[in-house]
């Protein structure tokens, strides 16, 4: 296991791995771009550890939604700090930060969450950042893909990872915004723009939808239910209302709950989206652990996810080493 301390808990004494930069050689900007994912995101953490570690410091930092949070997590220095909240994070934590609200736009307030990355990242702004960072975010009513570069951090991740339907938009200068995997899941072109030569992106839903294929024919069978089935029975009517309320929002074995559909829904598209994309816009180097066996949810599982993210930053080194040769 890597062991990391210094600045961002990360270890300059890069050991067996320090062949693979030759720091003393001019190298080639080189832009991270961390896509989103929820709980998923964790692995970013993962990610960034071992790069660093190996001597590939990013010089633009772009990220979308949880990408945007770590990423910034990290700019602004507090990588410790939030992955030993991270670590920290246990099933009953988790749902103590959902502040349910069913008067606003999103069936949950989103204070808990954004009131923590203020408790960490306070007033610091983009300007107070040591690299170049963008958080990308979707214009509400226009579609417009909006690269927040300005102003304070901790607004511009709050409305980076407000996912439609679960929390609402955030309005920052005028606009507002939610979350920006609608528009650029995995955001390589504007790591691009700010300057970087070399692009690692990092996909956290690379296996999860992706062998989705077309089935042809289908139809009803004995495992439908049917309107007489989807009645009130004895149970539910006994149970208490706030079980009722956590079995439809996050569903059952039987029967997907509210929250599962509309992420779901939102994955779906932007798994099509993030292909699209980086067909026309490839990065040069790609990271893409292996996370299907994640729930959006799962943030009580953040030390598996970022282990994820080692090993599978591991197995890149290699490509992303060359990558750098061929444009040093």
């Amino acid at each position: 296991m890597l062991e990391f301390v210094g600045r961002n808990g990360l270890n300059n004494d890069r050991s067996a791995s320090s062949e693979i930069i030759d720091q003393p050689r001019k190298r080639p900007s080189i832009g991270l771009a961390l896509g989103c994912g929820a709980a998923r995101g964790f692995a970013h953490i993962g990610v960034l550890r071992t790069l660093i570690a190996n001597g590939i410091c990013p010089d633009v930092i772009t990220g979308t939604s949880i990408g945007a949070v770590v990423g910034g997590a990290y700019a602004a220095g507090y990588l410790d700090a939030f992955e030993t909240w991270a670590r920290g994070l246990t099933r009953g934590r988790v749902f103590g930060y959902l502040d349910f609200s069913f008067s606003g736009s999103g069936l949950i307030g989103g204070n808990r969450p954004a009131d923590e990355l203020v408790r960490e990242i306070g007033d610091i702004t983009f300007g107070d950042l040591p690299i170049k960072m963008a958080a990308i975010a979707t214009e509400v009513g226009t579609g417009h893909e909006i690269w927040l570069t300005r102003g304070r951090l901790a607004d511009a991740l709050h409305a980076s990872y407000a996912i439609p339907g679960i929390f609402p938009p955030h309005k920052i200068g005028g606009r507002w915004l939610m979350d920006g995997g609608l528009v650029n899941p995995v955001p390589v072109s504007a790591a691009r723009s700010l300057g970087a030569r070399l692009v690692i992106a990092v996909n956290l839903n690379a296996d999860n939808f992706g062998r989705g294929t077309v089935i042809q024919s289908h139809g009803p069978d004995h495992t439908d239910e049917s309107p007489a089935n989807m009645a009130a029975t004895p149970e539910t009517l006994r149970g208490k209302a706030e079980q009722l309320f956590k079995r439809r929002l996050f569903g059952s074995p039987e029967k997907p709950g509210l929250s599962t559909v509309m992420v779901d829904a939102f994955n779906i598209a932007l798994d099509r989206i993030t292909r699209a994309r980086l067909a026309g816009d490839p990065p040069d180097a790609m990271v893409a652990p292996r996370l299907s066996r994640f729930g959006v949810f799962d943030f009580h599982r953040a030390e598996e996810a970022i282990q994820l993210g080692v090993e599978a930053t591991e197995k890149c080194l290699e490509n992303i080493a060359e990558a750098i040769e061929a444009l040093g």
